[in-house]
């Protein structure tokens, strides 16, 4: 017999949720009304006016940033795909990561959320909505440019979800510079061992833990293929991700672990208030694609969804592009 929910359970449930979302600024631009099953504008679906500027500290907070980014906290709905799937996902707590832990929750997975210590506050808000649902969601913060850590995490969320058969190797590090002479050492060092050598480290704990029809996701970008001059170290790390990704899907195929990689262009997401774009410049973000706007992060949940089902089971070492319009993926 399935027991069923308490008044008070679900009342407790409610309000879980709605003091997450309360917690959350409204988007700056609303979606215009349409006709009940019309198809939206994707020129005019979210906010398609130029960001005000702004600066955070690294790593940043997407709830002090402004407008929020969507990360589907309002608008995902799931419909089973994932249930009963464990799924680990780095870089989590916000942006891109967080859209796709909220898709593969309400698809009816299991997530842990890796994030920076000091991306707390951001952590502790997905995951108290995605619990208030009752979802299981495991927090696991640590700095991924430690070997040890890496290795820890993997085993960590193996442990506390009881398994491990989704990974989507997302979190990452960027700092725009002019020019070459503006890159330091350390920052190069600090670029390569988040986007790659983490991804490494990560990548080969969790593979021999994964069974047949389990799905690695690499996050790499439109950089890896049309490198913006002003990100130099983080253009090469994401051209990096892409080779990595088709090269091991070549690999694991013989497991039946497939393997695909997702290139965003420009995201709203805190990458870009941390020193992700110049000085004076977040004005321009996302202007001069196509449609006219930077997209928000909810806008590649499904494709990490469904690159995470078993619907895709012949699609092996690909990559997805959700780039406005520029076609570079």
């Amino acid at each position: 017999m399935v027991d069923q929910p308490t008044r008070r359970s679900l009342l407790q449930a409610a309000a879980a949720t709605g003091a997450v979302l309360a917690a959350a600024p409204a988007m700056s631009q609303a979606a215009p009304s349409r006709p009940v099953g019309a198809p939206a504008d994707p020129q005019t679906k979210y906010v398609s006016e130029p960001f005000p500027e702004q600066r955070q500290k690294w790593p940043g907070l997407q709830r002090d940033m402004t407008p929020v980014p969507d990360c589907g906290e309002r608008s995902y709905v799931g419909s089973g795909k994932l249930q009963g799937r464990k799924a680990l996902v780095t870089g989590g707590d916000s942006g891109i990561g967080r859209a796709a832990v909220i898709g593969f929750a309400r698809e009816g997975a299991d997530v842990a959320i890796n994030y920076h210590p000091d991306e707390e506050a951001d952590a502790r808000d997905v995951a108290g909505l995605l619990r208030g649902e009752g979802r299981k969601v495991a927090l696991i913060p640590g700095d991924l440019t430690s070997q040890r850590f890496c290795v820890d995490l993997v085993r960590r969320a193996q442990s506390e979800l009881g398994g491990l058969d989704i990974l989507v190797n997302n979190a990452a590090y960027q700092q725009s510079k002019k020019s070459i002479d503006e890159i330091s050492f350390e920052q190069f060092d600090r670029t390569l061992k988040t986007n790659l050598y983490a991804m490494f480290w990560v990548t080969k704990t969790a593979v021999p833990l994964m069974r047949p029809g389990s799905a690695i996701i690499n996050t790499t970008s439109v950089n890896a293929v049309d490198p913006g001059e002003e990100l130099l170290d983080y253009a090469t790390t994401k051209a990096g991700i892409a080779i990595f990704t088709k090269g091991l899907a070549k690999q694991l195929a013989k497991k039946g672990i497939r393997v695909n990689g997702v290139a965003p262009g420009p995201i709203w997401t805190p990458l870009q208030v941390v020193g992700g774009q110049l000085p004076g410049e977040l004005g321009k973000f996302g202007q001069d694609t196509p449609l006219g706007r930077a997209g928000q992060p909810v806008e590649l949940a499904a494709l990490y969804v469904t690159l995470a089902s078993g619907e895709l089971s012949y699609t092996d070492g690909s990559i997805f592009g959700a780039n406005g319009g520029l076609g570079t993926i």
